[in-house]
């Protein structure tokens, strides 16, 4: 082999060789963007690897509390297992634009009436080998996005368990509170039902009490069906073939006090990940651009090192250059269709912005208008139906009312008790929605929880 074709191969062995798989995977920097923007501890490793299995069925062996759950979508979901195959796929597609094309050797023999003539021709190809850097980079960027995605997703699966957490144990709520109530419903339908045959109660008073057993049975079986899809909905974003866990019986308390957010606007358009997504998507589709103008002539550039030999020994040995003529296409729909992509993501880029600002002030001014809510529910409501409650229990005891007026007083209780626990639900949803518009930016879910009937908060009557 001469001196220059030794070096040639050299050279590509080496540009050949630099580029290498992250023995992660990629995966050190999603956690740690996604860590700087969640409180929630997150797993050492990708989710499908390690000790996830031991791990989540430690979690499974105990009530389980909003963290948990977190904890568990994190090392068992299938979606999110997924996207870190697409985080996969970005870095192969870097450390392939690391790599030159492997040199073609084509081999011919060629028979005619002068001789054999055989030709042997190795090609490598120049255009990638000078394009490779600026290729490199472009790819990098899409790798970061990859990461970028990956982070997000993470917060997604978090934000979205976090709420599925809270609509299951409320409807879990909702189903004890309206057991109790049909107990004492089934109680006042059977005291009317004796009381109308021994002459005391007319029709009218009987059928009444039969409407809200009748009533308080649809409620009640309402109430199961919502708690099983909820709880299905939990299951599905942990991950788990069945949904055999065990829920709190409560939800938590409200905090003393709500949070007190400082530059809300400010901090989404350094922590929101969609936003730093259109970031890397401009730097992106700005080095393609260039690349693009690069070669908008140059479509195809092969250099091949030929050596003959014929029949009669003769030996023959030159290179060729194999270069596209630009006659008919010069590139500039290419060039155009560049910088349309470019100024498009400029676009979506500056309406994220907008988007993202609107969306910060619109979830914190929900937040606080569901604590507010859940805070007047818990401090006014709750102790004034109590109040009441007490207060008609003293004059049954003392013989002023019937008991069938203070089952009628019980009934009334039902839509406050149901609006707390409601209310209290709301805010933690609207927590999780504040928390998903500073960080992902995914706020989607957050107006999803339609009214239901729920259970009774601290303090609310019970029959």
């Amino acid at each position: 082999m001469r001196p220059s074709s030794f070096a040639m191969a050299v050279m590509c062995l080496t540009l050949a060789g630099c580029a290498s798989f992250q023995a992660d995977g990629g995966y050190g920097s999603v956690r740690d963007l996604a860590q700087q923007r969640t409180a929630q501890p997150l797993p050492a490793s990708a989710p499908g690897k390690g000790e996830a299995g031991q791990q989540v069925a430690a979690l499974l062996a105990k009530p389980l509390n909003v963290d948990d759950a977190v904890s568990i979508a994190l090392l068992n979901n299938r979606g999110l297992q997924a996207d870190y195959a697409e985080l996969g796929i970005a870095e192969a597609d870097l450390v392939q634009a690391g790599r030159i094309p492997n040199p073609t050797f084509s081999f011919s023999r060629l028979k005619s009436h002068d001789g054999v003539e055989i030709e042997r021709t190795l090609t490598l190809p120049i255009i990638g080998l000078l394009t490779m850097p600026m290729a490199t980079r472009l790819e990098r960027r899409r790798y970061e996005q990859a990461q970028l995605r990956a982070a997000g997703d993470v917060l997604r699966v978090a934000d979205d368990t976090r709420r599925a957490w809270y609509n299951a144990v409320a409807a879990q709520q909702s189903v004890q509170y309206m057991e109790q109530v049909r107990s004492a419903a089934e109680a006042s339908a059977d005291l009317a039902r004796r009381m109308h045959e021994a002459g005391n109660w007319s029709r009218l008073q009987q059928s009444r009490e039969q409407s809200f057993l009748a009533d308080a049975i649809a409620q009640h079986a309402r109430a199961r069906q919502s708690a099983t899809v909820e709880r299905e909905k939990l299951t599905r974003l942990m991950g788990l073939a069945s949904a055999s866990f065990n829920l709190p019986e409560r939800l938590p308390d409200l905090p003393a006090a709500p949070r007190e957010l400082a530059n809300a606007e400010e901090q989404a358009m350094t922590n929101r990940l969609d936003i730093l997504m259109a970031q890397k998507e401009l730097e992106g589709l700005a080095g393609s651009l260039g690349l693009t103008r690069a070669t908008r002539f140059v479509n195809l550039l092969d250099l091949s090192y030929l050596r003959n030999r014929s029949e009669s020994g003769e030996k023959v040995t030159g290179y060729e250059i194999e270069l596209q003529i630009p006659l008919f296409d010069f590139g500039s729909a290419r060039v155009a269709k560049a910088e349309a992509l470019y100024m498009q993501a400029v676009h979506r880029a500056a309406g994220a912005a907008i988007d993202a600002r609107s969306q910060v002030r619109e979830s914190h001014a929900a937040y606080r208008s569901a604590y507010e809510l859940a805070r007047h529910y818990r401090d006014e409501v709750v102790p004034l139906k109590k109040r009441i409650s007490d207060e008609q229990l003293l004059r049954y005891n003392g013989m002023l009312i019937s008991v069938f007026e203070l089952l009628a007083d019980a009934r009334d209780q039902v839509a406050s008790v149901n609006a707390s626990i409601e209310a209290q639900r709301d805010y933690w949803i609207a927590d999780a929605a504040l928390q998903a518009a500073l960080t992902s930016g995914d706020t989607s879910a957050a107006s999803s929880a339609a009214p239901r009937a729920a259970a009774p908060a601290a303090g609310a009557p019970q029959h």
